[in-house]
């Protein structure tokens, strides 16, 4: 089969699917990325196509620096540059902001990569972009039936043209039509019907067969897990399995769990949050048993159902987000002595339930209690004392699809900025969940991506070899179990040193050491709350947020 024609079938079929991307996340689709680069700060938003091979949306903003011009191109980790396309350059549109369009045509982790050129000199940046389809939906109604018309029409002709050929072509014109002819027409036709009905019937087995095929290599399958808390000396442990029963199924459905890579030093973040009200929460960094068990002691949380989504990072920069819900029950007696928490770096918090109410639709309802240079903001008291303020939060209700800064400032119990110490290797982290749970983030100041999944993309393009290799999964899954425990044994300051060191894309620092700030873009209109985790003297500190996000007006 040709390549050309390979594309062709690819694209048939798949402008009938669609691609909910909710791999590194849940219901966000494409990326944000807001980096440093030389003399240039930008912020890019990649959205994948919806189909692949298809297009993906490609805007850059240039914040800071003169750019004169900015190409673009895919890069897919198993081919990497060597294997890449040439750049396309993105079409400038006025007030800093150029948009085009890369063409994706592998499923999976890949990248893609701008070049920046202007006065202020030449930058590389690397967008780490997961494009691959989830869905098939069936061809409207409308254009069945008119398919199938215009199909019976082509046999019908078909069929004709046949027996006419055979029969009417020796005539003479205004000769009558001989019955020996019309029996030699007739058994043409029949020949032509029969043959196309084998042909069509073959075509439609093949067609059946490669769809199917499709459907269970190609598409997007979730890597379902077991979520369980289990009760040891009136304490309570989380167990999350990763269910492996159906790997032998379909590449699709498997995963090479042996590549797990650390992101910020861990192997899985986890993030619970009590439902329906979302007034519990914890971000965990379970401990791996096996090669499917990850377990965590589980805090002082209160009894109830909580969402449960667990963060990964393959090896070859593929990040997904395993979802679940687990029931914590309620304990049989108060605790005598608490299990002491898997990670130093848990963290959790019991507030106020979401403020969202009864007849809150289509009102703003945060408490908007501060004024902070003219601009409506939002407070959230920390457990020391301090006070979290988000600080230009543009308006009471926000907009779907619209690009955000995030920005919030920590003060002292006095009013004054209060340092913030690195958290994991960052200024800090924020989770965003829609009050019914369908969609989840998991931020980072530098944008809506794994660090690691870019570290490896980055690595990949400055590799000459042609394919990707895996090493010996055994000794590759050893030497990450003996980093990581490693690591969490470390003093601080050398556990973010060297978190740090291992992020070299990590260029991205706030102006003032207080404060702290993530790109997003609401993907769906509903109520949303906003965790967002700093660090001050060793403690690791939640603030809690509350907005509503409405379609936009454009």
């Amino acid at each position: 089969m040709s390549f050309r024609f390979r594309v062709f079938l690819y694209s048939l079929l798949l402008s009938f699917a669609h691609s909910l991307i909710a791999f590194g996340h849940v219901g966000s689709p494409g990326v944000l990325v807001q980096k440093q680069a030389g003399k240039y700060q930008i912020l890019v938003s990649v959205v994948p196509p919806d189909v692949v091979p298809g297009t993906a949306n490609v805007t850059v903003f240039v914040e800071s620096g003169r750019v004169r011009t900015i190409q673009a191109r895919p890069v897919y980790f198993f081919a990497g540059d060597e294997g890449a396309p040439v750049h396309d350059e993105l079409k400038p549109l006025g007030d800093n902001r150029f948009e085009g369009v890369v063409w994706m045509m592998e499923s999976g982790s890949s990248s893609v990569e701008l070049l920046l050129d202007g006065p202020d000199g030449k930058a590389t940046i690397v967008a780490p972009v997961i494009s691959v389809p989830t869905k098939m939906e069936p061809m409207p109604a409308g254009t069945g039936l008119i398919l199938a018309a215009l199909g019976v029409l082509l046999v019908i002709l078909l069929i004709t043209t046949v027996g006419a050929s055979l029969a009417d072509g020796t005539l003479k014109p205004g000769q009558a039509v001989p019955a020996s002819f019309r029996q030699k027409r007739l058994i043409g036709m029949s020949i032509a019907a029969l043959l196309l009905t084998v042909g069509l019937t073959g075509w439609r087995t093949w067609w059946t067969s490669w769809a199917d095929e499709y459907r269970t290599e190609q598409l997007y399958a979730p890597l379902p897990i077991t979520s369980n808390v289990e009760s040891v000396n009136n304490q309570h442990r989380l167990t999350i399995r990763i269910d492996t029963s159906h790997f032998a199924e379909s590449g699709s459905k498997r995963r090479k769990l042996n590549f797990l890579v650390p992101d910020h030093g861990k192997l899985m973040h986890v993030f619970l949050a009590r439902t329906p009200h979302l007034d519990a929460f914890a971000h965990l960094h379970p401990d791996r048993r096996t090669l499917t068990d990850f377990q965590s002691n589980v805090p002082d949380l209160p009894a109830g159902q909580y969402l449960v989504y667990a963060d990964i990072v393959y090896r070859n920069g593929f990040t997904e987000t395993l979802t679940d819900t687990v029931l914590i029950p309620q304990r049989a007696a108060p605790a005598v002595s608490r299990l002491p928490e898997s990670d130093p770096d848990d963290s959790w918090l019991v507030t106020q339930p979401m403020g969202v109410k009864e007849n809150a639709v289509g009102l703003p309802h945060l408490d908007d209690d501060m004024v902070l240079c003219g601009i409506p903001g939002a407070s959230s008291s920390l457990g020391d004392g301090s006070t979290m303020l988000w600080t230009d939060k543009p308006a009471p209700v926000l907009e779907v699809g619209k690009p955000y800064r995030l920005k919030f400032a920590v003060a002292d119990a006095q009013g004054k900025p209060a340092a913030l110490e690195p958290y994991l290797g960052m200024e800090g982290h924020a989770a965003i969940v829609r009050s019914d749970g369908t969609v989840y983030i998991h931020l980072h100041p530098v944008g809506t991506y794994s660090m690691a999944a870019e570290t490896f993309l980055v690595d990949r393009i400055a590799d000459t070899t042609r394919r990707f290799q895996y090493p010996d999964p055994t000794v590759f899954r050893d030497s990450i179990d003996r980093y990581v425990a490693d690591l969490k044994q470390r003093p601080e300051s050398e556990k973010n040193q060297r978190l740090m060191a291992g992020m070299p894309a990590m260029s991205h620092t706030m102006k003032v050491n207080n404060m702290v700030e993530f790109p997003y873009a609401f993907p769906r209109a509903g109520h949303y709350r906003i965790w967002v985790q700093v660090k001050r003297n060793g403690r690791v500190l939640t603030g809690v947020f509350d907005t509503q996000v409405k379609e936009s007006l454009l």
